[in-house]
């Protein structure tokens, strides 16, 4: 299995895995009460609390993928994180982003999304890629809209009542590939 400890690269970001160094940017961001107000999760507690999330956080060795620090290229500074998890109880890859308030409305997140889609379809070979947030949250379903995600239905996962977002992977339109593995056009006869 593939390990992609670095993720795809935008115009301004680099997205790689945390490491135990970026325990203060990490803690920065889960322990920020505007950032944490929709995701459902607790405040991080600590300092050593994020280093131990970072130490035991197996998607990369488990999946070879999840979710990456985004690093702001001008200034090389963990700005937030995004990228893709599996969600076993639900059988489904979802995308999800935080992002420190101050890099709010500059297109940031969704920049990391649209990025992190991609590699989903393209480097994992995934036919979809889900997105749930809960209905207050505007900004977040305009990072999954403008992401070209489409709403999907209302789901109650974990207790919450939530949106879901879906994007499918999309194939060559009206192309097949035949024995020796060259596309053609659809032939249809009328």
């Amino acid at each position: 299995m593939e390990h992609y400890c670095t993720g795809p690269e935008t115009k301004r970001l680099q997205h790689r895995a945390f490491t135990v160094d970026d325990a203060e940017a990490f803690f920065a961001i889960n322990s920020n009460p505007d950032v944490m107000r929709f995701t459902g999760e607790p405040i991080l507690p600590s300092l050593d609390a994020a280093r131990q999330a970072i130490a035991n956080y197996p998607d990369f060795d488990k999946l070879g993928y999840g979710r990456w620090a985004c690093v702001l290229k001008e200034t090389q500074t963990i700005i937030g994180f995004c990228g893709l998890k599996y969600l076993s109880d639900l059988d489904a890859v979802d995308v999800g982003f935080r992002f420190l308030p101050r890099y709010w409305g500059r297109g940031l997140a969704t920049e990391a999304c649209v990025a992190s889609l991609d590699f989903g379809f393209t480097t994992l070979s995934l036919d979809q890629i889900v997105g749930f947030v809960v209905p207050e949250n505007i900004a977040s379903i305009r990072v999954l809209e403008k992401a070209g995600m489409q709403l999907d239905g209302e789901f109650d996962y974990d207790g919450t009542r939530a949106l879901r977002h879906v994007k499918r992977r999309q194939l060559p339109a009206n192309n097949c590939v035949n024995r020796s593995g060259d596309s053609h056009p659809i032939q249809m006869d009328s």
